[in-house]
Parts: C-alpha cells; structure tokens; sequence
C-alpha cells in the first residue's frame, strides 16, 4: 500500500535521501526545509491530511517543537502519524516530544534510511509485518 508522506528537515542532503529512499518504495513525498513550509501546506483546506509527517527538531525559524505546537493548537494533521526524525536524542528531548503525543522518535545518526522507512511504515500500519532491512 502506497502512503502519503511529508518530510521536514532543513537539511537538503538529508530531505532527498529520505525523499528518494520513500519514492522508490512506492510511497508519495512531499518535501519541505522548514515547519513554515509545513504548516502553510497544512492549513490549506483542499490538502488532504498526509499519513505520516516526519519532521526534524532543529532548523531555522520555525523549528519542530514550534511546527508540532501549531499543529496540536490548530488540530491540523488530523489522523496523520507524527514521528520526529532529529539528531536531538536527550531525554529532555524525547520527553518534550511525548507532550506533543507524537507517535514515533527516531534518532538519525542512529538509523539508516532503510530502517526510517521501515519504522515509518509499522508506525503508520503496525499490523503490517514490515521487514526491517
């Protein structure tokens, strides 16, 4: 089954690696470098909600806690699984992201692309028996 995903990550390497990586599994990306970007998308009334949002913590500007607030507030994203993909591993961090009720946390340097998607998507269908490759 084919999943719609948003990715945020101001990191442009990063974004594309993911992008691709998600694209050849079948999956619809739609890429963006800051939560502003996100939330612009998002608040649009015709855009239908993605099934998961990926979102780094740090970035310019908006960065992910202040992208995830606005969603939460705003009850945008409804149904869509929030999974953080940051460097930021501290358990400050994680807490933080827990008060924001996000279902996933994945650590970057922890993590080859391979196993983003696959955690992604047994976040997004945990039923399905995804293999971890």
């Amino acid at each position: 089954m084919a999943y719609r995903i948003y990715l945020i990550d101001d990191d442009k390497f990063l974004l594309d690696l993911y992008a691709v990586k998600f694209k050849n599994a079948g999956h619809e990306v739609t890429a963006f470098g800051s939560g502003e970007e996100l939330l612009a998308t998002l608040r649009k009334p015709e855009v239908a909600a993605p099934d998961a949002i990926l979102i780094d913590l740090i970035m310019p500007g908006m960065g992910g806690f202040g992208a995830l607030e606005a969603i939460r507030k705003e009850n945008l994203a409804k149904g869509t699984k929030i999974i953080i993909l940051s460097n930021q591993g501290k358990d400050a961090d994680i807490e933080k992201a827990k008060q924001f009720a996000v279902d996933g946390y994945i650590i970057k340097a922890s993590a080859i692309p391979s196993e983003v998607l696959a955690e992604t998507l047994n976040i997004i269908h945990p039923d399905s028996a995804v293999p971890k490759t």
